[in-house]
């Protein structure tokens, strides 16, 4: 069986796909964060530029973007922050959980238990 190499494996590729840069702008998204393509690939951009914004034609969150490209979270934050910042594709953050549920008055619960127990 031909054992297949994760881009991870040769660090001068990572470091060729990110032209040097080793980290991105970690408030632009986070794993969960849905990327959307804007735009179709144009001729001459690079190679997982094209396929990001063909797997993103469809929303399709940060973490899964890397495992399909087969490449570490960290080097997919940043090819997809330089797409983020030429329009190329958009970022939809998931809405954020309130921070406390508003709970029913404990009076009323108890008065519901009651009417519960004369039934």
């Amino acid at each position: 069986m031909i054992s297949r190499r994760v881009a991870s494996e040769n660090p001068d590729r990572l470091y060729t796909v990110t032209g040097g840069r080793s980290h991105a702008d970690e408030s632009a998204m986070d794993m969960v964060t849905l990327i959307v393509s804007e735009c179709d690939p144009t001729p001459g951009m690079q190679s997982e530029h094209v396929k990001i914004l063909q797997m993103c034609r469809q929303p399709m969150a940060v973490v899964e973007v890397s495992s399909e490209l087969k490449l570490p979270i960290s080097v997919v934050r940043i090819l997809l922050c330089d797409l983020l910042d030429t329009g190329r594709v958009t970022a939809r953050h998931p809405p954020k959980a309130p921070a406390k549920a508003q709970l029913p008055d404990p009076h009323i619960l108890e008065q519901v238990l009651v009417g519960l127990q004369n039934l």
